[in-house]
């Protein structure tokens, strides 16, 4: 049996990622600094949920030992500071630290997490993901293959959960910060497949594949098609660059970063892959929003989703 150690394994990505790499025969190791939050991991039966602090270099070195190969999924959405200094440790710092655990117990495969349009723009994210794709892909004697996906979507993603919950505040209108902003959502199984489809073969070494789904929405459309699905009525209001750059202001000092400066400038960079959706080329054909959120997006799931509030934190889109 092969073995694999899952960093950023108890987030959205990971629970897929780490169910699906049980049905294929391999033994998974996750790594988490809350071992008791996560014990719903333990019903696959070749997965080691082990409780360690993954930035203390000694510790993830031994927990390395004995991995044939490693899958970064670790990164943050936003950071409790505002000058970088979060970005920068999860998305430089912590994979400069996965590629020593790698040389320490000689893993030549990694899979690594990026983000499209990696390195552009102004925000902290773009940047950072873009230094650490480049970084990781410029490591000798490390089989990287990096992967770029436009937002991720399904069953529990923070994404429609989120905007679902805040739908069903009462209010008459919703007002919108960059609903201009442009997403081609692709669904996680079809980025899981994709990660599966290049795990053990070296043609995918070194390459970087940008992951979208088939269409091509506005935050406003896909925020409106939140409220269709739950049957609830809004006057969706999205507001323009400037007024958004300044709701971020404010919703970056509400408890939680709702909306960051950060996030502002993410939007600014559309979030498609055009013509370079590398779906297709790895034989994966991408499902749409409508085909996958109807089954778990409904007015009858309001109440849950109002009483749900985690969604409303600005939680990151994967955790340790």
């Amino acid at each position: 049996m092969r073995s694999i150690c899952l960093l950023g394994g108890t987030g959205f990505v990971g629970k897929h990622l780490a169910n699906r790499l049980y049905q294929m025969g391999w033994q998974v190791r996750v790594l988490t600094r809350r071992r008791d939050q996560h014990r719903d991991l333990l019903v696959l039966p070749t997965l080691e949920l082990v409780e360690t602090d993954v930035y203390d270099q000694k510790q993830l070195n031994e927990q390395l030992a004995g991995c044939d190969a490693v899958i970064n999924l670790v990164g943050i959405l936003n950071e409790t500071g505002h000058d970088g200094a979060g970005f920068r440790k999860a998305h430089v710092e912590f994979p400069q630290q996965v590629i020593s655990a790698c040389k320490a117990n000689n893993i030549k495969r990694l899979l690594h997490m990026s983000a499209l349009n990696a390195g552009a723009g102004k925000s902290h994210y773009l940047r950072t993901k873009g230094e650490a794709e480049d970084l990781v892909h410029a490591t000798e004697d490390l089989h990287v293959t990096s992967f770029r996906p436009s937002v991720i979507f399904g069953e529990d993603d923070s994404f429609f959960n989120r905007f679902a919950a805040l739908l069903r505040v009462p209010s008459p209108i919703f007002m919108l910060p960059s609903g201009y902003a442009k997403f081609a959502p692709v669904w996680v199984n079809d980025v899981v497949e994709a990660m599966l489809k290049t795990l053990v073969s070296h043609e995918h070494d070194g390459q970087r594949y940008n992951l979208c789904g088939p269409k091509v929405y506005t935050l406003e459309e896909l925020v409106a098609y939140t409220a269709k699905l739950l049957g609830v009525k809004r006057d969706i209001i999205p507001l323009k660059e400037t007024p958004s750059k300044w709701a971020a202001f404010i919703m970056e000092r509400i408890p939680g970063k709702p909306y960051s400066l950060d996030n502002f400038h993410s939007s600014l960079v559309e979030s498609v892959c055009g013509d370079n959706n590398h779906l297709s080329q790895l034989g994966i054909t991408p499902q749409a929003v409508e085909t996958v959120m109807p089954k778990y997006l409904s007015a009858s799931t309001s109440r849950e989703l109002y009483s749900n509030f985690r969604y409303l934190a600005g939680r990151d889109l994967q955790r340790l």
